[in-house]
């Protein structure tokens, strides 16, 4: 059974949910994968903990992942890319693995010798544990200019959670040039509602890797591999 903790924020949690239910090549509800979630929009804010502006949501993180895995969650996955500053944490609390988004991700990259673009919290950039892992894999990146650059995202990500679309993808439209500028063979879309943004405006001539996508495809390829989607299991027993 696949975990998912969830809530940070609830618009991308039921995003990965749709996303991986549309991937699932299931005929009927029995074939679809057996889930928990666990969703808590109380999270303190993760990337505000991070540059040392708000208290931890390290206690709410390790709260909703016991209640995964007490519950049965043999794997859990966490929908929001900020929250994997604290991945080692989490992973040293957890007996199921958590399976890592920005692995994911980048396993998902096209072969380009260009820099790959970081659109993520300012959180998650200050983290650096997606640099660290392109580094490791040979991979030069690219990330916003935090003077100017930064704030067309940090305005994408906040007009998702307080659903405005519109506002949305009017950022994302200047994100997009800023990348194209910088001449970026492939963008990481490293906060879970970038890519929600980018529904609202018009796609980039390069690749665009959707984080809630590719964590929704490795769960998938972990519980299809493990028979969880069985018609004949007993999630309910």
């Amino acid at each position: 059974m696949l975990g998912i903790l969830g809530g940070m924020g609830p618009s991308a949690t039921a995003d990965f949910f749709t996303k991986l239910v549309a991937l699932t090549p299931a005929r009927r509800d029995q074939e679809h994968v057996p889930l928990l979630l666990s969703c808590l929009p109380q999270t303190p804010d993760r990337s505000a903990a991070i540059l040392g502006n708000g208290p931890s949501p390290l206690p709410c993180l390790l709260l909703g992942l016991r209640r995964l895995v007490d519950a049965g969650a043999l794997a859990v996955v966490v929908p929001c890319n900020s929250s994997h500053h604290w991945f080692d944490e989490l992973q040293a609390a957890s007996p199921a693995p958590i399976l890592h988004i920005a692995d994911a991700a980048i396993a998902a990259l096209p072969a380009d010798p260009r820099p790959v673009a970081l659109l993520a919290t300012r959180g998650a950039l200050h983290s650096g544990f997606y640099q660290r892992k392109l580094e490791a894999r040979g991979r030069p990146w690219w990330r916003p200019d935090p003077g100017g650059e930064q704030d067309a995202v940090d305005r994408a990500i906040a007009a998702i959670k307080r659903g405005d679309p519109t506002a949305a993808g009017e950022a994302m439209r200047e994100v997009w040039r800023h990348c194209a500028a910088a001449g970026v063979g492939a963008a990481i879309m490293a906060c879970t509602e970038i890519p929600l943004a980018a529904e609202h405006a018009p796609a980039p001539a390069f690749a665009a890797i959707d984080t809630n996508l590719e964590l929704a495809r490795c769960a998938l390829a972990h519980a299809l591999d493990r028979g969880w989607n069985r018609p004949d299991g007993t999630p309910c027993a």
